[in-house]
């Protein structure tokens, strides 16, 4: 058990001890706690002074552990709150067949424990996931579909991040910048995920897989692997744009359906299109109901000062890619194929803002004085996704040169970056 988790259930136990269902013994065979007790802050400090013979969430259970019902009602309690989602469910009339498969997905009492521990201990993470389970079913739900089919995508939506809980928890909650040790962690834990699950043969290989590519891109600049295109297995196409969409719609997030829009719009290189679609198609039928804008209740985003001034320094960035860094004959061939990559995340960027109506030419003839409310806005959201893009971009442009400890970036790649930050700034 990692001393993240350790922790975690260090919380657990001290607001509401969890119950040893099995005794508990240490790796020399000695008996620590008899089954039936309940765990309680004497007895969690006991048991971390030895090494166990078990993993420790295989030995205890949470009171009123997670089950099938629990999740049901979690989910209808989001459906409430989150007014994006239930629109989604109910396009096509999808919600009831998916909480019947919400409430079916096998859990096996070491990951009833760790669902468990993140409701009562990080609650907005258990959350997260419960909205990502009902997000993949309806991304793959359609007529005829086998319950199998149905059931083991949310079940992977569900336990995607289940590695979060054993990572730094800093990290649920990030705020500036992060160490290249917690960034280390956070580009790992869906494999710390993936290993949680697969000692648990209610499981498929699958599913597993969808885990570890909950967060794979179809352009290969997503993590850990950098997988692309058809190496990416249809469920995690599925995970992977349902925890996306799932992060978008919480609560508190102004412009929840216009983000979601924007973001497909703006990033239809790194989702299966098909998926896409299906999502746009549905919010264009919330558009004919409502304003996307007024949908959430919130009130409007605050504009972006100046976006197009901003998106028109995107687009001159993203222009002044060093190209030769891709042909480097003293490059390593892990770089230059590095390099050829964020080469051609750059164009494919650039073609997005053009097919948005937002590239340097078509913004040139645009001011920012005096325009429609409603497309200030929309360009604010734009500058903003695409803010967080280049900012991913120019990172991973650093960290797929990969330098020594004692080695510097190429210069043509650290102005790059420079000015990178500058436009950022």
């Amino acid at each position: 058990m990692s001393s993240n988790f350790r922790e975690a259930v260090q919380q657990l136990v001290d607001g509401r001890p969890p119950t040893a269902v099995n005794a508990i013994y240490s790796s020399q065979g000695i008996k620590l706690i008899e089954r039936g007790v309940k765990v309680d802050p004497r007895l969690y400090e006991r048991l971390l002074r030895h090494q166990l013979a078990a993993p420790l969430e295989d030995a205890l259970q949470a009171q009123d552990s997670i089950h099938g019902k629990a999740l049901r009602g979690t989910a209808e309690h989001l459906i409430e709150r989150r007014p994006v989602l239930a629109f989604l469910l109910r396009h096509g009339n999808h919600q009831a067949a998916l909480l019947d498969a919400l409430e079916a997905i096998p859990l096996p009492p070491p990951v009833a424990f760790q669902l468990s521990v993140a409701r009562d201990v990080h609650p907005a993470l258990f959350q997260y996931a419960v909205c990502t389970a009902l997000l993949a079913g309806w991304l793959v739900q359609r007529p005829g579909l086998l319950r199998y089919d149905l059931v083991m995508p949310m079940a992977a939506g569900l336990l995607q991040d289940l590695g979060m809980m054993h990572i730094d928890h800093a990290l649920l909650q990030p705020k500036g910048d992060l160490t290249a040790e917690q960034r280390r962690q956070l580009y790992s834990h869906p494999l710390v995920s993936a290993l949680l699950l697969e000692r648990h043969h209610e499981y498929p290989r699958e599913l597993i897989r969808a885990v570890r590519e909950h967060h794979e891109l179809l352009d290969g600049s997503g993590y850990p692997a950098h997988l692309a295109g058809d190496r990416i297995s249809p469920w995690g196409r599925v995970v992977s744009l349902a925890q996306v969409m799932s992060a978008l719609l919480r609560p508190g997030r102004a412009l929840s359906a216009l983000r979601l829009s924007l973001l497909l719009r703006t990033n239809r290189h790194q989702f299966d299109p098909a998926l896409g679609d299906r999502v746009l198609n549905a919010l264009r039928g919330l558009a004919s109901e409502h304003a996307l804008g007024t949908v959430t209740g919130m009130a409007a985003l605050e504009p972006v000062a100046s976006p197009v001034g901003q998106l028109i320094g995107f687009d001159r960035v993203l222009g002044a890619w060093p190209a030769t860094l891709a042909s480097d004959p003293a490059a390593t061939p892990a770089r230059v194929q590095g390099m050829a990559a964020i080469g051609r995340q750059c164009r494919q960027m650039r073609r997005l803002l053009a097919d948005v109506g937002a590239s340097g030419d078509q913004l040139q003839m645009l001011g920012d004085d005096d325009q429609d409310a409603d497309l200030m806005n929309e360009l604010s959201l734009i500058a903003q996704e695409m803010a967080w893009q280049l900012r991913t971009l120019a990172r991973n442009a650093s960290r797929r040169w990969a330098p020594a400890a004692d080695e510097a970036l190429p210069a043509a790649l650290a102005a790059w970056v420079g000015e990178v930050e500058a436009c950022l700034a």
